[in-house]
């Protein structure tokens, strides 16, 4: 359940994205639109090429990163995620903390992002504001067993379009789930240990064991 868990954390970052075409201050096009041609889009890079990218982790990374970085706004996900840490965390443990937690994510969980497929990914319609500055955009994806998850993503309005900051996969939020679970880590270890570990963690080759967090968040699976 963890390895489905986390699958879905990285499928969410790498589709979810969004800039709003009803609003003339935030460019591109509305959620609900650009979340499913960049869907698409991911699903059409990986067809035909999953087994190759399956064997070449720093290729696959470098995809996952092609669609995310432009469009997930990982500072305020990283800022949400350290909580009351985030206050007192300088510029530099900061920077490396963002970098180290999504790096630590694709090192243990990518890999599953080559499990998705088409088929598996369903978009509800849309229900939110155009005009607000926040959205959701709710999915739903199939387990192996075909047994359907909601997986819903919210998004808020930048200037430089909408941007995802968080996926709720059964009714749990990802950033609330490791807020928790670091805030506790930070507590006993520090932040900088906690720094530490993820940098380990993303520079190290693909392995089934995964980060402290990751594991205590599939207890809540």
């Amino acid at each position: 359940m963890r390895q489905f868990f986390f699958s879905l954390v990285i499928f969410a970052l790498s589709a979810g994205a969004a800039r709003a075409a009803d609003a003339p201050a935030t460019p591109g096009l509305g959620p609900q639109e650009l979340m499913e041609e960049v869907s698409q889009e991911l699903l059409s890079d990986l067809e035909g090429n999953r087994e190759a990218l399956r064997k070449d982790p720093a290729r696959l990374r470098a995809l996952v990163e092609k669609r995310v970085l432009p469009h997930f706004d990982s500072d305020y996900a990283a800022q949400l995620v350290l909580g009351k840490h985030w206050r007192t965390a300088t510029a530099e443990q900061r920077r490396r903390f963002i970098d180290g937690f999504y790096g630590s994510l694709m090192a243990n969980y990518g890999d599953a992002l080559l499990e998705f497929t088409g088929d598996r990914v369903r978009f509800m319609p849309f229900k939110g504001d155009p005009n607000a500055n926040t959205a959701t955009v709710r999915t739903e994806v199939k387990r192996s067993d075909g047994t359907p998850v909601p997986v819903n993503w919210s998004l808020r309005r930048t200037p430089e379009g909408w941007k995802a900051w968080d996926v709720t996969i059964e009714g749990i939020s990802y950033v609330k789930n490791f807020r928790t679970d670091f805030g506790s880590e930070i507590d006993q270890k520090g932040l900088d240990a906690v720094i530490q570990r993820l940098e380990t963690e993303k520079a190290a080759p693909p392995s089934s064991a995964a980060p402290t967090s990751a594991k205590q968040a599939s207890k809540a699976r």
